[in-house]
This record gives structure tokens, sequence and C-alpha cells, in this order.
């Protein structure tokens, strides 16, 4: 072959292996990311799950007599490790608010130090679980972005890399406080 043809078919050659290999190791990096940023989550969850059973027992010190409800929360938060582990965080969310409505019924609670350190605390890791979920997402949109767009969706094609579904976790702090009635749960619990 000739020279001229060959220098130039080498450099197109190395120009589009280059930019597979290139795009090949910017899935793996979002990949990687996404991995990293999900288990960011999963300790910010831990760490609300293991802040949860001390504002339950706050609370229980100044609510005895509803003992019964905080026993049901307390049930439905150890079950962190069911398959259906962000439906259930979802559950432990709104528990988490049902919990706090209670506490709004007892002003001495709402002034105690403990129980406003503890809220501080969970205030502080709800937005742990905020900027997780943002970093978890922001990876998810931009791995997503490159899986649709082209050429890089030839190679995403070829490597079997597929759209991910996006994170919407609620966060218990975020939420407006349910309305708690006391007399119609005690009717419940009778």
């Amino acid at each position: 072959m000739k020279p001229e043809i060959i220098i130039p078919s080498l450099f197109a050659l190395f120009i589009l292996t280059s930019w597979v290999i290139g795009t090949y190791n910017k899935f793996i990096k979002y990949r990687n990311r996404i991995e990293e940023s999900l288990n960011g989550i999963d300790v910010a969850l831990k760490r609300r799950a293991n802040l949860i059973p001390n504002l339950v027992r706050v609370i229980e010190g100044y609510a005895a007599h509803e003992g019964t409800i905080f026993q049901d929360k307390t049930r439905q938060l150890d079950r962190l490790s069911e398959p259906s582990r962000l439906e259930e965080e979802q559950k432990i969310s709104r528990n988490i608010g049902g919990l706090l409505a209670v506490a709004e019924a007892y002003p001495d609670l709402k002034a105690s130090g403990n129980f406003l350190d503890l809220q501080n605390k969970l205030d502080e890791i709800e937005g742990d679980i905020q900027q997780a979920r943002n970093r978890y997402n922001n990876y998810i949109s931009r791995f997503n972005t490159m899986v649709e767009s082209f050429p890089a969706s030839l190679i995403a094609g070829k490597f079997y890399f597929t759209k991910q579904d996006y994170l919407a976790l609620e966060l218990a702090t975020q939420r407006e406080m349910p309305e708690v009635s006391f007399t119609s749960e005690k009717k419940k619990n009778k």
C-alpha cells in the first residue's frame, strides 16, 4: 500500500480507537460515581436509623401514655433491610414526621435540650441525605445523557449500558407535619 493512504488510515483508526476507549471509560466513571453516591445515601440513612431510637426514647419519656404509637413506629423503623428498601425509607420518613408531630403536642419536650439536640442532628442527617441524593441524581443524569446521545449511544449499546432510574426519596423533615389526634389513636388501640 501507498504511504499516503496508510498514514491517514492509521491516524483515523487511532482517533476512532481513542474515542471508543475514552467514551467507554466515561461510562465506567459515571457508573462508579453512581455506586459511590448510592453508598453515601446508605451511610446517611444508617446514621438516621441509628438516631431514630434515641428520638423515640426522648419522645416516649414525655408521652408515656402514647406508648403503643411509638412501639408501632419503632417496629416499622427496624425493618430497613427488607427488599424494597427505598419504599421502606419513604415509610420511615413519614413516620418520623408523625413522631415530630406528636412532639409538637408537648411544649416541654420541644424545649428539652435532648430533644432539640436530636432534632438538630436529624435535620443535619436529612440534609446529608438530600445532598447525597442530589449527587446520585446528578450522576444518573450525566450517565443517561451519554446513553442516549449519539455517538456515545453506539458504545452504550455495544457494552450494554442502559438508562438508570432517578432516586426520589422523601425526607422526614421536609414534609408538613400531619395532624395528630390522641383520641382517634386511643380508639384504634382499644
